[in-house]
């Protein structure tokens, strides 16, 4: 299912990115921010055969991490001067409180879409992250994959994730996303910025699990929550709460009427 595409929000962090530019700048700024843009895919699958290379060195395929677990895939580069740095501290601040261990309830997947990028880079970040999440006994559901250019594109282009390279400033103009994945590496949400709604994470990856981790209270929540793909979070879902409250009101009544009938049986 395709979405209207996500336009302004990729001019606004490519802006973070690259800075505000004028005069001549402008127009050749114009030209790249042109092709940026995050355009939802809702369960299309990815290209699980993809071939990467992850931070020890081994070569592996995307689907590797995929069949058992919903994935979290973040579309970074790892040498990225701010937004990228921004995207990652954001969600590991919302990782930590989540209840959910990487490698146990889902996996980690950040895939450097810069080519010229390679395992020793990867493996660096892998560490620098880990570090900042604070729990070493998670260390194999955190994957930090670089590729070739063609491999990469058929990731991105999967996600509908478009960016540009800069070849003045020598960076790559992009939006901020992090995306989850179902166990049979569908794309199951989008979720958009620097900073990361806990709640949504959760609900986002009980969804994409089809209930096989979480509580009752992750159900009763996604009762009472739906996902906003336009917004790229879970709001109240109205009718719901509405019902719910319907469903109260009649219960109450119902309990006050049998309490005063046994109060009337009582006092006869």
């Amino acid at each position: 299912m395709r979405l209207p595409r996500l336009a302004s929000l990729g001019v606004l962090v490519v802006l973070l990115c690259l800075g505000a530019v004028a005069g001549a700048e402008g127009t050749r700024e114009d030209g790249i921010l042109a092709g940026i843009d995050v355009e939802q895919r809702l369960g299309t699958p990815l290209p699980l055969d993809a071939a990467f290379v992850d931070e020890s060195g081994q070569a592996v395929k995307l689907g590797d991490y995929f069949g058992e677990r919903p994935v979290i895939i973040a579309p970074v580069y790892y040498e990225c001067p701010m937004l990228c740095s921004l995207v990652l501290e954001g969600f590991v601040k919302a990782l930590r409180p989540l209840g959910f261990r990487p490698g146990d309830e889902f996996d980690v997947v950040v895939v450097s879409f810069d080519p010229g990028e390679g395992p020793d880079l990867a493996a660096k970040k892998e560490a620098k992250y880990l570090e900042s999440y604070g729990d070493d006994g998670t260390a194999g559901g955190w994957h930090f994959l670089t590729g070739t250019e063609p491999e990469i594109r058929r990731v991105t282009d999967a996600l509908g994730f478009r960016y540009a390279y800069d070849e003045k400033r020598d960076e790559y103009a992009h939006a901020a996303t992090i995306v989850v994945a179902t166990p049979q590496g569908k794309i199951a949400k989008y979720f958009f910025g620097v900073e990361f709604s806990t709640r949504d994470l959760r609900l986002g990856l009980v969804e994409a699990a089809s209930g096989k981790i979480g509580t009752a209270i992750d159900q009763f929540l996604l009762y009472c929550y739906h996902y906003d793909p336009s917004a790229g979070r879970y709001s109240a879902a109205v009718l719901n709460i509405v019902r719910m409250g319907g469903v109260a009101t009649i219960s109450a009544m119902l309990i006050f009427f049998l309490a005063m009938r046994r109060r009337e049986r009582a006092s006869c």
